[in-house]
């Protein structure tokens, strides 16, 4: 069986939520509208002011289009799930779900990352920052993040692929993810869980490494500066991203950096709620509240984006 696939299951059932689901169909309903929304309004306002046409709200808009392609891989199965009587998705709908859940979770973990060397350079170079983050430079580590997050995800769909599932079927999670998997193959899934937690481990350390050096940086620059109002003006620019990373970063560890056993059952499942639908719903909400020029940016295009301010502010 390690030569190759010979799975004897052709499709899966995901147990997802037993209870409450009438409830639970109506809540999430609401968080992916308000998720498109906010996301969508994000990126319709950057595009459409020329103000915003910098580094900062480029990489922003990244994270919004991130945000919103993350949210759908996994929210419209859950919604159907909630509706139907049996949850049932097939093998290959399986592994393409899993395949862009990873592309775009891992994606924007290192776009993360980006912008917190974003902040740095803002600060501690203000007079060269449009010179060092040039339009050519922020396409590059934009199109760098989505290579990282394509190459992660292909590695472990190919791992995924060469396992073998004789039965049973039964996923008791609401969508397609590893360690749910690899508890049901009958292969030996030992070289799985070691290129999982290899992978992830480094993405998550590097780009963790990479934002606590940005802003060991900036703390230093912060420091250097006498002027009270500009020390609150460089915290406040930086603050909307820390609790994006907060948020990101914090429910990401807590979901893979425990044993395979606690994924199954109500604990995995809340913690990859929180993962994979409520933290792309929040990012909209963190960045305009905490960004001048979005807020006046959001009021002066009220005719324009008229949800965008009453759906954050």
């Amino acid at each position: 069986m390690a030569g190759g696939n010979h799975s004897n299951v052709t499709e899966f059932v995901l147990l997802g939520f037993t209870d409450r689901q009438e409830l639970l169909f109506v809540i999430f309903l609401l968080i992916y509208i308000t998720t498109l929304v906010g996301n969508l309004g994000m990126i319709v306002l950057i595009k459409t002011n020329s103000q915003l046409h910098v580094p900062m709200y480029f990489f922003l808009s990244h994270l919004s289009f991130l945000d919103i392609c993350y949210s759908s891989s996994i929210t419209p199965k859950l919604l159907s799930s909630l509706l139907a009587e049996r949850n049932v998705i097939s093998f290959h709908g399986c592994i393409t779900q899993f395949f862009f859940f990873a592309v775009f979770g891992t994606t924007e973990a290192v776009l993360l990352a980006v912008m917190a060397y974003d902040r740095y350079v803002a600060i501690r170079e203000p007079l060269r920052y449009l010179a060092t983050l040039s339009q050519g430079v922020c396409v590059q580590l934009v199109v760098g993040s989505y290579a990282a997050g394509s190459l992660n995800a292909l590695v472990h769909t190919s791992a995924l692929l060469r396992l073998s599932f004789c039965g049973p079927n039964l996923i008791d999670h609401f969508y397609c993810e590893i360690p749910p998997l690899l508890l049901l193959s009958c292969s030996n899934t030992r070289l799985n869980r070691t290129v999982m937690v290899t992978c992830i481990g480094f993405i998550i350390t590097a780009s963790v490494l990479a934002i606590v050096v940005s802003y060991a940086c900036i703390l230093l620059t912060i420091w250097s500066i006498c002027s009270a109002e500009s020390r609150h003006k460089a915290f406040s620019t930086c603050t909307s991203h820390l609790t994006a990373v907060a948020l990101f970063y914090g429910s990401a560890a807590f979901l893979y950096f425990h044993p395979f056993s606690r994924h199954a059952g109500g604990q995995g499942k809340t913690a990859s709620v929180f993962y994979t639908v409520v933290t792309p719903l929040l990012n909209p909400f963190v960045y305009s509240l905490r960004n001048k020029e979005v807020r006046k940016k959001s009021y002066e295009q009220a005719p324009l984006l008229c949800e965008l301010p009453q759906a954050r502010l």
